[in-house]
């Protein structure tokens, strides 16, 4: 069997990412890399969101983005503005069809569904794909979105809907979440942030049927899309082992507060390729503790107070919203970072130490 000098396991955001910076780097001009990827065909499976705080490869597969948003809970509406770093949304086609272009100019990249093809024994491995173990106590982001199409302008597409906290919650933390493409089409989504132990909360297709219909009053519309997913909100178990890597959400770039992970991979591919020549005594890229710390804070509130985290998330926006950004983004200062926790109910949170 042949044997390559990489391996990424795992074809999806994570192990692209990291192929596509080897090959623009021309990292891979005299090295050989097999990517094992089970799926037969790359199609639009996807909807990356984020707020642009570093520069990227794939501004070119951005489907749009936007400089104002809003917040709500019952009877209150934050709007607010995200000038300084623009949010936007990526198409997974474009994304997919503008890497697998570029790979396949390189013969030395080959890609493969099943590991057991090649001989893996002296290659070293990039891994994306996370080891999850079944825990009833974990929590996760689980969603669906539908991107509809309208009969007529119905939304305005210059402002997006971050987080629509009137809704019903479940005893759980609940909200929608908008995209207007245009004036006539929308990814409209529902979010859970809870355990994941029964599907009690997985009518999604009624939920957002119901939120369209009776909330957005929205009656004349068809579905052109259709995603769904569930991101966890713990750090995946892995063995630390000889010539590999985890990259992606098995390597912890999720940030756990929020479900964020395409920047945190894309600045993790840029290392590894920085560091390539000498990888396998690199210092280990993670997400800055500080914010490690700081999530498994938020997140025990989560699980112990979920009726306080709507207006939680409201209060942190009172802040300034380039702060809070820069915070979800794991790119804030010390003196931000306060600025944040004193928006925050201090005895709950407190408490949430010793969880």
């Amino acid at each position: 069997m042949k044997e390559f000098d990489y391996i990424i396991v795992g074809g999806g955001c994570a192990g692209l990412s990291l192929a596509y910076e080897l090959e623009i780097n021309e990292k891979l001009k005299d090295k050989t890399l097999a990517i094992i990827e089970p799926r037969t065909e790359y199609k639009k499976d996807k909807t990356w969101s984020f707020w642009k705080v570093t520069p990227h490869n794939f501004d070119d597969c951005v489907k749009k983005s936007w400089k104002n948003f809003t917040i709500n809970i019952p009877k209150k509406t934050n709007h607010l503005e995200c000038v300084n770093y623009p949010y936007q949304s990526v198409d997974s086609g474009l994304f997919y069809e503008k890497i697998n272009n570029k790979l396949n100019e390189n013969k030395n990249i080959s890609f493969f569904k099943d590991i057991n093809k090649i001989n893996s024994k002296n290659s070293f491995v990039f891994n994306s794909v996370p080891s999850i173990k079944k825990d009833h106590r974990n929590l996760w982001q689980h969603f669906c979105g539908v991107e509809i199409e309208s009969q007529n302008n119905f939304f305005d597409d210059e402002i997006f809907n971050l987080m629509d906290f009137d809704c019903d919650q479940r005893e759980s933390v609940h909200f929608f979440y908008t995209l207007p493409y245009s004036k006539n089409t929308a990814l409209i989504e529902t979010t859970w942030l809870s355990r994941m132990n029964d599907g009690s909360q997985k009518d999604y297709d009624s939920q957002i049927k119901d939120y369209i219909e009776n909330h957005l009053k929205l009656k004349n519309y068809k579905i052109i899309y259709k995603e769904e997913g569930a991101i966890p909100l713990f750090y995946p178990t892995y063995e630390k082992e000889k010539n590999k890597i985890n990259i992606g959400t098995a390597g912890g770039m999720t940030r756990l507060s929020t479900g964020y992970t395409f920047l945190n991979i894309q600045e993790h591919s840029k290392y590894i390729c920085k560091n390539i020549e000498n990888i396998s005594n690199a210092k280990k890229f993670d997400i800055d503790k500080k914010y490690q710390f700081l999530d498994d804070i938020f997140l025990g509130v989560l699980d112990k107070n979920p009726e306080m985290m709507p207006e939680i998330f409201f209060k942190m926006f009172k802040s300034s919203p380039k702060t809070v950004i820069k915070f979800l983004s794991n790119k804030s200062n010390f003196l931000e970072d306060l600025s944040i926790i004193l928006k925050m109910p201090k005895i709950t949170f407190i408490k949430a130490l010793f969880y």
